[in-house]
């Protein structure tokens, strides 16, 4: 690994983008922290609805959102696969964590399937401390591009494996790590929560478990697979926010610095169902994540964040059919997501169950239209309430997967400058190797 390590490092000064100027090392000032926040699918359409979504009227400026006022530049997120140049999120992932654009499906792995090393890795071997914070399953593929080595992100298990077995100087690579994945990590055949334990790591499962351990190195994992949406959770399942400003409090103990990658992982999942209402649950809890984040930077002379996406997801327009009115309040006036809705729904077989969770009136047709799939499959109601809900805000959608198109960069602290402009997803990875070196 540390020959590995070196290796790139020495490559990353020939393999900056030709469009980006050079770095005059006599300007650069050395980062002791790096806070990276992925947006999983959230393009430019997300964080323009988040704007509207947090307008309560319809008078008047619309006020920026946390995102707008450290906008600096965009990145392009195409693969190298041959098959399929709209990239995933796992050679997105890669793109983001080595410096290395790459085939779908790869883990720190490039277009060679040879393995390359991560900023988190050398992050680590800098001396740093490191995390990895997530609404996700902490081995999903965004999270683990920058902490496993796969040729498929389908192996999840091997990359929980991986998360405790692979060391750096000797040392755990990993110091924090909270999101879901239970049942990735206690399995038949492998125990990795004792193990984890057994390396003195703390361990917890829930909300008030994570604010009272005081363990420097943490596994907490919070859900089997993935945490509910916020908009679903009750208050024993911890925040993105929460969990980011966990990790901040741990990691920054170390006198050498972090590294802390945070992914708001299921606004992604959000577009590629087309659900309007988990979209804008994900994007608020990036948002309040994000704000946590500026908030440990504010003021600090070593610190870096950046918040960007891996892509973008189902075409998102705040506008459906040309009405040129698109209505939020429709969206805020739901209190559980759509998958909540139906799953009780067919517990009650209950159309006035519907007031409990939108607070505004369905016509007719719309209502026979949901009594009808209750007949059918909780996916069935899930998807005409999906329909039904885009309808009334006037929510429009292209498509059920990525789009290709650039997305956002947002940079608060030192060396922010080196991130402004049009670039592309690996040169962000190549930047902060070259801060932190």
């Amino acid at each position: 690994m540390l020959r590995l390590l070196n290796s790139t490092v020495r490559q990353n000064d020939y393999l900056i983008n030709p469009f980006i100027p050079l770095i005059n090392y006599s300007e650069l000032k050395k980062v002791k922290n790096v806070i990276l926040l992925i947006g999983d699918g959230m393009g430019f359409s997300y964080t323009t609805g988040l704007r509207y979504f947090n307008h309560s009227t319809q008078k008047g400026l619309m006020k920026p959102t946390v995102f707008d006022r450290y906008f600096v530049g965009t990145q392009s997120t195409y693969s190298l696969d041959t098959q399929c140049n709209i990239t995933d999120s796992a050679a997105a992932g890669t793109a983001l964590s080595t410096g290395y654009k790459t085939y779908n499906g790869a883990l720190g792995v490039n277009i060679d399937k040879q393995t390359v090393p991560t900023v988190l890795e050398y992050a680590k071997y800098r001396g740093k401390s490191t995390g990895l914070v997530g609404t996700s399953q902490i081995n999903h593929a965004t999270l683990a591009a920058f902490a496993a080595h796969m040729e498929s992100r389908e192996q999840y298990e091997q990359i929980a494996d991986d998360y405790l077995d692979e060391r750096i100087e000797g040392k755990q690579k990993i110091d924090v790590m909270l999101g879901g994945g239970t049942s990735y990590f206690l399995r038949e055949d492998r125990n990795l929560i004792e193990e984890f334990v057994n390396n003195h790591y703390g361990f917890v499962t829930n909300f008030q478990e994570l604010i009272s351990n005081k363990t420097e190195q943490l596994l907490g994992l919070f859900a089997p697979v993935e945490l509910p949406k916020k908009l679903d959770r009750d208050s024993s399942v911890p925040s993105l926010a929460q969990m980011t400003k966990a990790a901040l409090q741990r990691l920054q103990q170390n006198p050498n610095g972090f590294f802390l990658l945070v992914e708001g992982s299921q606004i992604d999942w959000a577009g590629h169902d087309n659900d309007i209402v988990g979209a804008m649950s994900e994007v608020t809890d990036f948002e309040e994540a994000f704000n946590i984040a500026i908030q440990f930077a504010f003021n600090r002379e070593d610190t870096i964040v950046i918040a960007t996406a891996d892509h973008s997801t189902g075409g998102m327009s705040i506008d459906c059919n040309g009405n040129y009115n698109w209505k939020p309040s429709v969206i805020r006036a739901i209190t559980s997501t759509p998958f909540v809705i139906a799953n009780r729904l067919h517990e009650t077989k209950d159309l006035s169950t519907l007031e409990h969770y939108m607070h505004f009136s369905l016509y007719d047709e719309d209502l026979k239209t949901i009594k009808s799939t209750l007949e059918m499959e909780v996916e069935d109601t899930r998807q005409a309430l999906i329909n039904i809900i885009n309808q009334y805000s006037s929510t429009g959608w292209t498509t059920k997967g990525h789009t290709g198109e650039d997305v956002p960069i947002y940079a608060y602290g030192l060396n922010r400058h080196l991130f402004s402009g049009k670039m592309e997803n690996s040169d962000i990875a190549r930047i902060i190797f070259q801060i932190m070196d």
